[in-house]
């Protein structure tokens, strides 16, 4: 089995290049998986941009911090069966599911979504206790992580906790690449960052002179989505048939 799960997408220009990448690529891969956090506009994701990721061959769309900022995704949220997914570790009151299962014949994926707390404003559960208790009360024959977190140490430290315990750990929100891929003594797979699908002519994603100025001025400057060459930053899993992991690569592609 090829697994295909992509970096956080970033506006219209992310959007894009995923769509070239999958037009070229998506038959290589049983599941794909991909980070919707930026996808409009470089905040949240809207109903029918999800609709349209779903159409061109995504399986699960997972999300961050972000995930609030479009009204439109909550009717998606709140399927019984959503494809799209908000971090787990949110107040239970809240729209949507942290998790999702695709099936595969009579293979059962799981996929499930976490923020991070440390260097956020986040104060939701801890990501830790929550991913144990799904994997507690949930059957699965492969499980996926998507760890929303800024600091390494905490998406590293998650890895070593639920080592054996799940297939793939993942981690996003940096928008930036790691190349830490590995295997760790349990089984688990693992990545710091997946990194991001958008423009690479920017700061993140986001536009230069904007993203400069928060730095410089010391003031509030407005962040737009950058333009032009644009990148598609993900992993690609493949496992063996007993679904221990097989190998690990990188997705580093620049599409122009």
């Amino acid at each position: 089995m090829r697994i295909l799960i992509l970096g956080d997408i970033v506006g219209r220009p992310g959007r894009n290049a995923v769509s070239d990448y999958l037009s070229a690529h998506s038959e290589e891969y049983q599941i794909i998986i991909v980070n919707g956090e930026n996808a409009a506009g470089g905040f949240g994701i809207t109903d029918s941009i999800a609709v349209d990721l779903r159409r061109q061959g995504v399986d699960i769309i997972t999300s961050g911090n972000h995930i609030w900022k479009q009204d439109s995704i909550l009717s998606l949220l709140s399927e019984k069966n959503p494809f799209v997914i908000r971090p787990a570790n949110y107040p239970p009151e809240n729209p949507g599911k942290g998790w999702a299962v695709i099936e595969k014949g009579r293979l059962r994926i799981q996929v499930i979504n976490l923020q991070g707390r440390v260097f956020t404003d986040f104060s939701g559960d801890c990501p830790f206790r929550t991913a144990e208790r799904i994997i507690d009360s949930t059957e699965a024959d492969v499980r996926i992580i998507d760890i929303h977190a800024e600091a390494t140490s905490e998406k590293i430290a998650l890895a070593r906790y639920l080592d054996g315990k799940v297939t793939l750990i993942a981690g996003t929100h940096t928008h930036v690449q790691t190349a830490d891929e590995q295997v760790f003594p349990g089984g688990t797979a693992y990545i710091s960052d997946l990194g991001m699908c958008g423009s690479s002519a920017g700061v993140i994603g986001m536009e230069m002179n904007s993203s400069i100025a928060r730095f410089t001025s010391g003031k509030y400057s407005r962040l737009t989505v950058a333009e032009g060459d644009r990148m598609v930053n993900g992993l690609e899993l493949e496992l063996n048939d007993d679904l221990s992991v097989k190998s690990l690569k990188r997705v580093n592609e620049y599409t122009g």
